[in-house]
């Protein structure tokens, strides 16, 4: 990048804009970051925010956590932008362009940036970025909704949570027949041929793949449950891994079979499966031994079901409510601190993160040898 690529250039026919989005936990992060390494592509990158993500760079749209946090935002409506949002000013998008831009490699001709709730408004940002491409995807709900009950300030009840990525995806449906240039792909494939689809979607914006390098530089991606941060490589491509959606597999195989609730978790599992299966999912076949345990208490469950659902989340909303101000209190504390007192915390926390590095870096030069 030279002194002046963080200013666009004159010729702005040249420029393609991609949008990654999809449901938070479907793998829109390693995704964009893999769009991103294709010839003449660039991506937003050290930015000092959360996973280098857009929303947060930007003020001319609220983030996904003024509207409850990435496990409930889609029900707001507000969050639904399209063609015709009075935010769609002249005065605004020459500012998220700006916004943008100032992250961007402007010597590159194919710009990518990647929210996950970029999909709940892809007619907003055709119109603010004309020539622009949507890359969507979709990951099964089990892993995407279990995983997401790890942003312990965003606790939502599985019920929810499954009723969220419904009701997303539902608005997507809808939208993407307004859309020029669209293209969808699911986790699960993803995992199975990464190389596949790397090269569909590099012939989808008209680039290509790049040749692996032969040597490579890393940088730190900040994430939310991750204190140190994610390592990430600067060109070679991520490879995607079935891991993670197994473990979460297992746990809601348990959920169904052994849990103390699993009348809940069964009675859920029966109500979103028609509506899942449309896209190809299933919370019922593969997790269960025998799968007729369903039905045997279906009369009971059809009764009970709503109250365990409402008793669920009444209890995600009281951890959620006492995490929230817990959190209050904390700022409130820091607030009446001196700053000498807050500068002692800071340098604290800074070596015992240095300490965690340094053990973390022998412990790999010990095993590596």
């Amino acid at each position: 990048m030279d002194e002046n690529s963080n200013q666009p250039d004159g010729d702005q026919s040249r420029r393609k804009y991609v949008f990654v989005g999809g449901s938070p936990r479907s793998g829109t992060s390693l995704l964009g970051r893999n769009i991103a390494r294709l010839k003449d592509c660039t991506g937003l990158e050290n930015t000092g925010v959360f996973e280098d993500e857009g929303q947060f760079l930007q003020d001319v749209y609220a983030v996904a956590s003024e509207y409850g946090g990435s496990s409930r935002c889609g029900f707001d409506p507000r969050i639904h932008r399209t063609e015709t949002s009075q935010l769609l000013k002249p005065e605004n998008i020459r500012r998220l362009h700006a916004c943008w831009h100032a992250y961007w490699d402007n010597t590159k001709t194919i710009f990518v940036e990647k929210t996950p709730e970029n999909f709940l408004m892809t007619r907003f940002l055709q119109v603010a970025f004309p020539d622009s491409y949507f890359v969507v995807i979709k990951r099964h709900p089990v892993p995407v909704s279990i995983g997401g009950q790890k942003w312990r300030v965003n606790i939502t009840s599985l019920n929810r949570m499954f009723q969220h990525w419904l009701h997303c995806y539902s608005i997507f449906e809808q939208d993407k027949k307004y859309l020029k240039n669209i293209y969808e792909l699911r986790y699960e494939d993803y995992v199975e041929n990464p190389d596949k689809y790397n090269q569909e979607i590099a012939a989808f914006i008209g680039t290509r793949v790049p040749e692996p390098p032969k040597e490579d530089t890393f940088r730190i991606v900040l994430q939310q449950w991750r204190p140190l941060g994610l390592r990430v490589p600067e060109r070679t491509m991520e490879i995607p891994s079935a891991t993670y959606n197994k473990k979460y597999f297992d746990r809601w195989s348990y959920f169904l079979t052994k849990s103390p609730f699993r009348g809940y978790y069964q009675y859920i599992a029966r109500k979103y499966e028609p509506e899942f299966a449309k896209y190809g999912y299933s919370l019922i076949k593969g997790f269960m031994e025998n799968e007729e345990m369903l039905g045997r208490d279906s009369k009971v469950s059809a009764v009970l079901g709503p109250m365990y659902c409402l008793a669920a989340d009444v209890a995600a909303l009281l951890r959620r409510s006492a995490l929230r101000t817990k959190g209050y209190l904390k700022r409130a504390v820091k607030k009446l601190l001196p700053e000498f007192a807050l500068d002692i915390i800071r340098r604290t926390r800074q070596n015992a993160l240095l300490r965690q590095q340094h053990a973390k870096a022998a412990l790999g030069t010990v095993n590596g040898h």
